[in-house]
């Protein structure tokens, strides 16, 4: 077959512009990323081994070679791993298939270097080699097939594809470096390298040409030595290995289970949220072994998903080694490793929220959302998520736990308010809870989508229920407040002005509310929407009629401050004769102002204009 000229994807040849005109200070990640991608092409052959030997018979021994070849400027770089044919070639290296791709390349363009740092994290780490070379030669060989195929690209735009013969099985990179790039065909500075980088790859990694046969690495599975005898720089760099970043991560949690069931798992929490972390299929990336052998990186049932910002991998003993993919999302043992999984990072956590607070603090910022995913799905470990949990609110600017809020509680309060919405600060100022805040009683304000979810699935803390601050009665005259925490009250209106016009409000307003009464939770706001006991959270209520689940919401009551001026104003005017017409247009605007302030779309816009102007200009009592 004639070589054949390909043009690479739009998506490719924008992260190839980027890579090569980087000014990027680690180049030497290159290296991290190509030995990285030779060690998955390994563990793949050796997986696939199981229920094909022969694929493995020609060269038995798995291993990584480096070269160096000075006169020619090239580095090259080899394993004898699975291997590629033709389609894949072109599929891995000319394409970026792997879904998220447009939320990845939404990041290209803010910061060249910090693009270069993702494309790792992204599964596209080859294309880091033209970071200091501005030729690659790719040649491979898929194990048990006889066509060898030879990839090259100036990383320009276009890529060529042609036959290859003679090809060991495996996978050549042949770097033909730019001018300025000598340090990388020093023996030492690859040697330091690999030490750096890729000491934990389970692979030999061994130098060809002069020096053949020496190995660079330990060539063992870090997660199986002592704890002992591992250094946290090893830690950090086997956690960059794994998640494909530069930072390193927050925690490490190294645990080797012997009994029943035993395993090995070496887990890390990353310092910064993954790109990847809301997408939608929320898959972890925890590779599964089983005895120092690679099996999948997609075993849905291994890590529970409100904990997919994992990164790291268990090594089971008591696994079948030719149990199929599909077998393992149903294994007993994989279930019983998921649970002992989430209570051990669960531990760790609560560990790390007792001994540094304000570390977990940053911990909850980057990831509480996702945890707050468990308390619904995880029964099992709800109360531990629960514990875990951090929040906002108008207690103080700092995050609080749910012990902080009830060791707070006020004498007579029986339950632990919340209030959910969209926006922290729309939050804080709601009128709902004006009340609580003159009261001193804190209120939890809940602004992640996953809030009002979570919830309805949990019923109270330590015994206090859950009571949304948007629902039924506040019941705050039950509640002993310090008398600096109540509101001062003028004199109360008459009850004949104050009943007569919650009479003509609920006449003017009809079908439209539910119930008009006086509010106990008002102090500054005129009027407030609340959901009554049984119906659904306003904010809830929304979530769904936005998504189509229902077709309406609940109809709302319409709490009115008795001791804010207009309601004053308006309950005087109440009494008047005449007074049922000309409060029609005040009811209406007084509904509309509560649904502003819920964020919610006035009904007839037109109508609301036309009202605004006519009690405008003709005053309340006009």
């Amino acid at each position: 077959m004639t070589q054949q000229t390909f043009s690479f994807q739009a998506e490719v040849a924008r992260l190839l512009h980027i890579v090569t005109h980087s000014l990027y200070s680690d180049k030497e990640i290159f290296l991290r990323e190509l030995i990285s991608n030779a060690s998955d092409a390994c563990d793949r052959l050796r997986y696939a081994a199981l229920t094909e030997p022969a694929l493995l018979a020609e060269a038995p021994q798995l291993e990584i070679t480096i070269g160096i070849d000075k006169p020619g400027r090239k580095l090259t770089l080899g394993d004898n791993g699975i291997g590629m044919n033709r389609e894949e070639l072109i599929g891995n290296l000319g394409t970026i298939a792997r879904s998220g791709t447009a939320t990845f390349l939404e990041e290209l363009p803010k910061d060249a270097n910090g693009a270069v740092s993702l494309i790792g994290q992204f599964g596209v780490g080859f294309y880091s080699a033209f970071m200091v070379a501005d030729k690659v030669e790719v040649t491979s060989r898929k194990a048990g097939e006889p066509q060898g195929w030879r990839w090259t690209s100036d990383g320009s735009g276009n890529f060529a594809i042609d036959e290859a013969e003679d090809l060991p099985r495996g996978t050549t990179i042949t770097l033909h470096l730019r001018q300025g790039e000598d340090e990388f065909l020093e023996p030492e500075r690859i040697r330091r390298i690999v030490k750096k980088y890729s000491d934990h790859i389970a692979v030999p990694i061994k130098r060809a040409g002069r020096g053949e046969g020496e190995t660079l690495n330990m060539a063992s599975a870090l997660w199986s030595r002592p704890k002992s005898e591992i250094s946290a720089a090893q830690y950090n760099e086997f956690y960059r290995h794994v998640a494909h970043t530069l930072s390193d991560p927050w925690l490490t949690i190294h645990h080797k289970a012997e009994g029943r069931l035993e395993y090995a798992l070496l887990l890390f929490v990353p310092s910064e949220p993954p790109y990847d972390l809301f997408h939608p299929d929320r898959k972890h990336q925890v590779k599964l072994y089983v005895h120092r052998v690679f099996v999948t990186d997609q075993c849905e049932g291994l890590v529970p998903p409100y904990l997919r910002f994992l990164r790291g991998v268990v090594d089971s003993e008591d696994l079948p080694l030719a149990v199929s993919r599909e077998m393992l999302q149903h294994n007993p043992v994989v279930t019983r490793i998921r649970h002992a999984l989430a209570r051990r990072v669960l531990g760790e956590l609560e560990k790390e929220a007792k001994d540094d607070p304000a570390a977990y603090a940053k911990f909850w910022e980057n990831f509480g959302s996702v945890l707050k995913e468990g308390i619904c799905e995880d029964s099992e470990n709800r109360a531990a998520l629960l514990k875990l949990a951090r929040f906002r609110s108008t207690h103080s600017d700092d995050l609080v736990s749910l012990d902080d809020y009830v060791g707070r509680m006020k004498e007579g309060q029986a339950a632990i308010y919340t209030i959910t919405g969209e926006d922290l600060g729309t939050l804080a100022k709601s009128p709902q809870i004006e009340g609580f805040r003159a009261r001193g009683i804190e209120v939890l304000l809940l602004a992640d989508p996953v809030d009002v979810f979570w919830l309805d699935m949990c019923p109270d803390y330590d015994g206090k229920p859950f009571k949304s601050a948007t629902r039924g009665a506040a019941d705050l005259a039950e509640i002993k407040a310090p008398k600096a925490d109540k509101p001062e009250a003028e004199a109360p209106i008459p009850e004949n002005q104050i009943g007569t016009l919650i009479a003509l409000l609920k006449q003017n307003l009809g079908d439209a509310v539910k119930n008009v009464r006086v509010s106990d939770r008002l102090t500054d706001s005129a009027v407030c929407l609340i959901a009554d006991d049984g119906d659904l959270d306003m904010h809830l209520a929304r979530l769904l009629q936005k998504n189509r689940q229902i077709e309406r919401s609940d109809r709302r009551i319409l709490e009115i401050n008795a001791n804010h001026a207009l309601i004053r104003r308006l309950a005087e005017e109440a009494t008047k004769p005449g007074a049922a017409a000309r409060l029609q247009d005040a009811a209406l605007l007084l509904l509309d102002q509560a649904r502003i302030i819920e964020g919610e779309p006035v009904v007839d816009p037109v109508a609301f204009a036309r009202r605004l102007s006519t009690v405008m200009a003709r005053g309340v009592g006009g």
